[in-house]
């Protein structure tokens, strides 16, 4: 079982971005300040469509001095396609044997990043939680994801 979640765009402004998708009909569905990582995570959904198919929102807080973390160009602002699977470690097995590099992964047994053949960044998430196991828990990250 493979599922669609979201896709997720970097944003400069949230106030602005989220005004924007209101006017499409979109609304906010859920947010997460995360203090520690100096970002913000808010999900958009037409109405009715909550966890079924969304856009996620990530704004990077100013750094200390009030410089932008980086700025979005070229695209850049376009973060990754997101999808659940039913085997996290099964599916990058699949995904190595067929010769993909694993960017970020699965150590803790929940998150994945793999790239398309294009380049575009495609997160996987495991429905529920796997225990750590090898060889994914001690792999390195590669590449940029």
């Amino acid at each position: 079982m493979v599922k669609y979640l979201h896709s997720m765009i970097r944003v400069s402004d949230p106030d602005a971005t989220v005004a924007f998708f209101k006017l499409i009909g979109l609304e906010e569905v859920r947010r997460f300040e995360v203090e520690a990582g100096r970002f913000t995570l808010i999900f958009l959904a037409a109405p009715g469509q909550a966890g079924l198919a969304e856009v996620e929102l990530t704004y990077n807080w100013p750094n200390e001095d009030g410089s932008t973390p980086e700025e979005y160009d070229g695209g850049r602002n376009f973060g990754h396609l997101a999808y659940r699977v039913d085997n996290i470690y099964d599916t990058c097995q699949r995904l190595m044997d067929a010769g993909v590099t694993i960017n970020r992964p699965p150590r803790d047994g929940h998150m994945a990043f793999v790239k398309s053949p294009d380049g575009i960044s495609v997160e996987l998430l495991q429905d529920g939680n796997l225990p750590p196991q090898e060889p994914w828990a001690s792999m390195e990250n590669t590449g940029s994801w």
